[in-house]
């Protein structure tokens, strides 16, 4: 059983996951009761798809919970050790940065829709998921977030 989410870092960077979806989309990802470590659970097993990344030129992926774990095949240790441009095919990445950087100009999008790829090459298109702009409470940003529950296998 994966457990790096319990880590304080990782539950620190959960609180600012969703303060930020919070800020931009004026409401809550998740029930946000109980403790940052009862919330940080709550995400890490919510039946939809919570992803995100930092800031780096090229961003490594930096939480992935159990449902985008499960969609990617891969535990914690390979998710975050992976440059999320990975996660589209080379075809279908100069249309994924042009989606993030539009997040990053407007805060968020939602309603995104694209082909995404998991690490033994399964292909699934994702609907109706929503992109924000992480930041800290100072408004530093320090990363994206995606969060979605639509998506199909293709092929």
């Amino acid at each position: 059983m994966e457990h790096e989410w319990r880590n304080p870092p990782a539950v620190q960077w959960c609180q600012y996951l969703l303060d930020s979806y919070a800020h931009w989309l004026r409401r809550e990802l998740i029930e946000r009761s109980g403790t940052p470590l009862e919330q940080a659970q709550r995400l890490f097993h919510s039946p939809f798809v919570v992803a995100s990344h930092g800031t780096e030129a090229d961003p490594v992926l930096n939480y992935g919970n159990q449902t985008a774990l499960a969609l990617w095949e891969m535990n914690w240790r390979q998710f975050t050790q992976t440059p999320s441009r990975l996660t589209a095919e080379p075809p279908n990445r100069e249309e994924r940065a042009r989606m993030l950087e539009q997040a990053k100009t407007q805060g968020y999008i939602a309603d995104y829709r694209g082909i995404r790829i998991s690490s033994s090459g399964k292909r699934f298109l994702v609907e109706q998921a929503t992109i924000w702009t992480i930041q800290k409470p100072d408004g530093a940003t320090i990363g994206q977030g995606a969060a979605f529950s639509a998506w199909k296998f293709l092929e």
